[in-house]
């Protein structure tokens, strides 16, 4: 972390890890607007539930090796013999379930996008078409926002989708703005 890097105000959870500041500075709260990075992001926090999202960091490019670099087209044909094989891949998080559920979650993408559905247009779309910031500085798990995404994903077969989960991948794709009043990104201004 550079001396620049070190004296931001950041918020509180960016602040144990030079990883989290980096991310945290970089990524975190940037709106995505690309169907694959989104549905990318929404996997990584599917496999976060229950852990620290610095575990999931640590691990994202063995993630990305090990799911063909997320790619919906190519995850959806994964077969259970690739179930396996990622089950002994140590570089990931070893949950059957949450492999399996990515595995679906591609499937499911695809068939929106078969039915005319683009992921980042439907998401968006709920989401007003614009950040949502927090201009409180409390942060919810879960919103009636997240509830009703949550909804429409499991409609769409998706799974590993609840409303907290959402919610975290609302905050990381910068569907909602969560920095803090004081961070430096707060209201997506860079400083």
């Amino acid at each position: 972390m550079n001396s620049t890097t070190a004296t931001k105000t950041r918020c509180a959870w960016a602040q144990t890890d030079p990883l989290l500041a980096d991310y945290h500075d970089a990524e975190w709260g940037v709106p995505e607007y690309d169907s694959r990075a989104l549905w990318e992001k929404l996997m990584l926090d599917g496999f976060q539930a229950g852990l620290a999202w610095i575990t999931i960091l640590r691990k994202r490019d063995a993630f990305r090796k090990a799911f063909k670099g997320f790619v919906p087209e190519k995850v959806a044909k994964f077969t259970g013999d690739d179930v396996e094989r990622l089950m002994q891949d140590a570089g990931i998080v070893r949950a059957r379930a949450k492999i399996e559920a990515t595995i679906g979650n591609a499937r499911a993408y695809l068939a929106m996008q078969a039915a005319g559905e683009d992921f980042s247009e439907f998401i968006w779309g709920m989401a007003g078409g614009k950040p949502i910031v927090n201009k409180t500085g409390k942060v919810p798990t879960q919103t009636p926002l997240s509830k009703e995404i949550s909804k429409a994903l499991k409609k769409r077969g998706y799974k590993f989708a609840g409303p907290g989960i959402v919610y975290a991948w609302m905050q990381a794709t910068g569907i909602v703005d969560d920095h803090a009043p004081d961070c430096h990104r707060h209201g997506s201004k860079k400083k």
